[in-house]
């Protein structure tokens, strides 16, 4: 019996580290990774060092794009490209500095996974908990391909089309920038800054892309373990009630305030992964519906024009955005349909045949899992499959509007 609580809490502590190994790699790069009591002085030094430069190299990168929209006469379709690359450095910008205020809360919810995964004592429990793990891993792991994927692609795509400018008797072939800045402050018409304002481009993306992938898997991650601990407590439920029924079981699983406390704690979490996420998922859904927004109309462009490159491209950015803005929205209604499953769980039972006392320590359990703890978008929008929808088709109601102003 000895042996088997070590090999579990030896699985527990690797199941952990499974867990949140994704969000590490996404997060360290950038610093944003939160620092616990055993960080040492260098590690701290390290990630400040990180923040800086991801700071730097964003607003860096930014300001001659903006003043370039501002300051410059372009073409609405010029405008537009530029405002969503800003944009995405922008929204991500501002998700990275979220992630660096809410840095405690993101420690406090890493530790409260740990926690639960040491306190774990059967392989049932343990498997239902790996199972949502596994979920969100994968979660996880798309998004990352998808963000990465589709942004660096349109980058390079962009990079490697060519123009041809004459200065005097010169004529010279750059490379087109991913996002058009204002040549008065960078003069991009020679080599090689033409070539390092590129570079700081992609450099850019590829730190605002980890930002945006590092918040949207640890909401992946974060969900899905309290789905799995939800899991186990409707499984501690049913035990509950077939072992009450036999009068000659009477072991742990026989006490109702084990399970009403599991409850409570995972409502807990929950409140807390509302407290990191709700400011970002205002931010994202905003981002999202300007996106399909203004990428639908670079696909009806191109669409009119037969550029398959481009096209593509600008395809796959769409399905990227209606992804990521899917996922946050389909992991709120996750958590609010797992909380009213509890109560349904019980009711399931065979609870007529338990005594009259021990049928009210349940009705509290039901009346307990009605008052749900939500996801929302700045406290304002219950995150759901039907906010996708509507954020889907305010989106395309904008791109009706852009075509016919244009």
């Amino acid at each position: 019996m000895s042996n088997e609580a070590v090999i579990i809490e030896a699985d527990s502590n690797s199941n952990s580290d499974y867990s949140l190994q994704l969000n590490r790699w996404f997060l360290k790069p950038i610093g944003a990774w939160p620092s616990s009591p055993s960080t040492t002085r260098l590690e701290k030094i390290i990630s400040f060092l990180l923040n800086t430069i991801c700071y730097s190299t964003v607003i860096i990168t930014a300001i001659p794009s903006v003043l370039q929209m501002i300051l410059e006469d372009e073409s609405i379709n010029s405008k537009l490209k530029s405002l969503d690359f800003l944009s995405h450095l922008i929204v991500s910008i501002f998700t990275y500095s979220v992630l660096l205020l809410h840095n405690k809360d993101i420690r406090r919810c890493v530790e409260h996974m740990k926690a639960d995964w040491r306190a774990v004592t059967r392989k049932e429990d343990q498997h239902v908990m790996m199972k949502n793990a596994k979920f969100g891993r994968y979660v996880a792991a798309f998004c990352a391909i998808f963000v990465q994927g589709s942004v660096l692609c349109f980058c390079f795509v962009t990079a490697l089309n060519t123009l041809e400018i004459q200065i005097g008797n010169e004529t010279r072939i750059l490379h087109v920038l991913p996002c058009a800045v204002y040549k008065k402050l960078v003069n991009v018409d020679e080599s090689p800054t033409n070539e390092f304002m590129i570079f700081l481009q992609i450099w850019s993306s590829v730190i605002a892309n980890f930002s945006t992938i590092g918040i949207f898997s640890l909401a992946a991650v974060l969900a899905a373990h309290a789905c799995g601990q939800l899991n186990v407590v409707m499984l501690w439920i049913v035990e509950f009630v077939n072992e009450a029924t036999v009068e000659s079981r009477t072991d742990g699983f026989t006490k109702i305030g084990v399970i009403v406390e599991r409850h409570l704690r995972t409502l807990n979490f929950i409140s807390y992964i509302e407290g990191v996420m709700n400011k970002i998922c205002f931010l994202e859904m905003l981002r999202c519906t300007m996106d399909i927004c203004v990428i639908g109309y670079f696909i009806v462009s191109e669409w009119a024009e037969h550029d398959i490159r481009n096209l593509a491209t600008y395809f796959m950015m769409f399905v990227t955005i209606c992804f990521n803005i899917f996922i946050i929205c389909y992991i709120g209604e996750l958590l609010t349909e797992q909380c009213k499953k509890i109560g349904e769980a019980v009711y399931m039972t065979n609870w007529y045949y338990l005594p009259g006392k021990t049928i009210l320590d349940l009705i509290m359990v039901i009346a307990r899992s009605n008052v749900v703890v939500q996801i929302t978008a700045g406290k304002l929008v219950h995150m759901s499959v039907y906010t996708f929808g509507s954020v889907v088709k305010t989106g395309f109601a904008y791109l009706n509007l852009l075509q016919q102003m244009t």
